[in-house]
């Protein structure tokens, strides 16, 4: 008889520690992020317990910028309401993909939900598509805490506003809202032109209506278009491989339906 050989893979890395790991490091950033968000905050006028309130249960950096920007800029509640949840319509696809990692009812997959936010979402990401709950859990665990202390820190001992113009650190926040468009960006280029138009919007706006409601209107004008920018881009590439009879390396007409769907 033949020689049998089985070969055991080790397991890949993971789990709780792993996401210690990470969470640790994602948490240095966050404590400095939150220490500037409080701080800005309460100097634009924001009382320091609602500040606080508000790390605890947003716990979502961008959604909280955009927020007290559109309402330092006059937009009002409704627009600081819809900056935020522009911003965080991202977590939608994000929360579609982990669906199948979340465990239980509809309660206890709504809690787990709340641990996905970007840097645990991305640690936890394994090669079949599924989510190491067990490093996400953990690595946002870790992250809270630091966010809602910097919060404390920033909105207890918050520094004048000329302290923060002295050391440019009222060019925090621009900046972290181009980091994520620029990562945006990095990731899907073609969107350079939504990007632009909704600049000129922004632009264009802010010699007419408030700041918050000029921030709100460049996010509307961006949704439209990144939403017809990515049909056309669809359609096209669709179109592109049924005259060309498949993607290089993918399936034509004869092809199974799995073949042609990494382009």
């Amino acid at each position: 008889m033949g020689r049998v050989t089985i070969r055991v893979d080790p397991p890949a890395s993971g789990g709780w520690r792993a996401g210690l790991r990470v969470g640790l490091g994602l948490s240095v950033g966050a404590f400095a992020l939150a220490l500037s968000f409080g701080a800005f905050a309460v100097s634009s006028g924001w009382p320091a317990w609602l500040v606080i309130v508000m790390s605890i249960v947003v716990f979502s950096g961008g959604a909280q910028f955009a927020a007290v920007t559109a309402m330092t800029g006059g937009g009002g509640v409704v627009s600081a309401l819809g900056a935020a949840a522009l911003i965080n319509t991202r977590f939608i696809p994000m929360a579609a993909a982990s669906a199948r990692s979340l465990r239980g009812g509809p309660w206890r997959r709504a809690m787990e939900g709340q641990t996905i936010v970007d840097g645990s979402w991305v640690a936890a990401q394994r090669p079949d598509g599924t989510l190491d709950r067990a490093t996400m859990f953990t690595a946002t665990a870790v992250q809270w805490p630091a966010w809602v202390g910097g919060t404390v820190v920033g909105a207890l001992f918050a520094p004048s506003t000329e302290f923060f113009r002295d050391y440019g650190l009222d060019v925090i926040f621009p900046c972290f809202f181009l980091v994520l468009l620029l990562d945006s960006l990095r990731g899907k280029p073609r969107h350079a032109l939504v990007a632009i138009v909704a600049v000129a919007i922004g632009v264009a706006a802010i010699w007419f209506v408030p700041g918050g409601v000029a921030l709100l209107l460049c996010g509307i004008a961006a949704g439209i278009a990144g939403v017809r920018a990515s049909g056309t881009g669809g359609a096209a590439s669709a179109g592109g491989a049924d005259s060309a009879g498949g993607a290089p390396g993918g399936g034509g007409a004869g092809s199974a339906p799995g073949d042609g769907s990494q382009q």
